[in-house]
């Protein structure tokens, strides 16, 4: 499961990265035709990706609570679930060295 998330989160960033190229030729190809300005060009492509960059943080945050869901729904500890167990048995290591 672990090896599928993180295949997941590399073609994200493959997409986005692909996504940068593809809004820059794109708005270049507007810019040809006469439909933007050179000027209106720069604007746009910086508007295009930071709304890019909010769609992938919406959708990374939307992985997180599916991926979350299933580590509940099958049982699964996280790390936070493994960190508290930890400071659970330290604590009552150092209650039962003090008896």
């Amino acid at each position: 499961m672990k090896n599928t998330i993180g295949k997941a989160l590399s073609l994200g960033l493959g997409l986005a990265i692909a996504g940068k190229e593809q809004v820059e030729k794109t708005v270049e190809e507007l810019v040809k035709k006469g439909e933007v300005t050179k000027g209106e060009s720069k604007e746009l492509i910086e508007h295009l990706l930071r709304k890019g960059e909010e769609m992938k943080g919406q959708m990374e945050a939307i992985a997180r609570e599916k991926v979350s869901a299933v580590f509940t729904e099958k049982g699964i500890a996280t790390v936070e679930d493994m960190k508290r167990l930890e400071e659970r048995i330290e604590a009552l290591e150092r209650k039962n060295a003090d008896n």
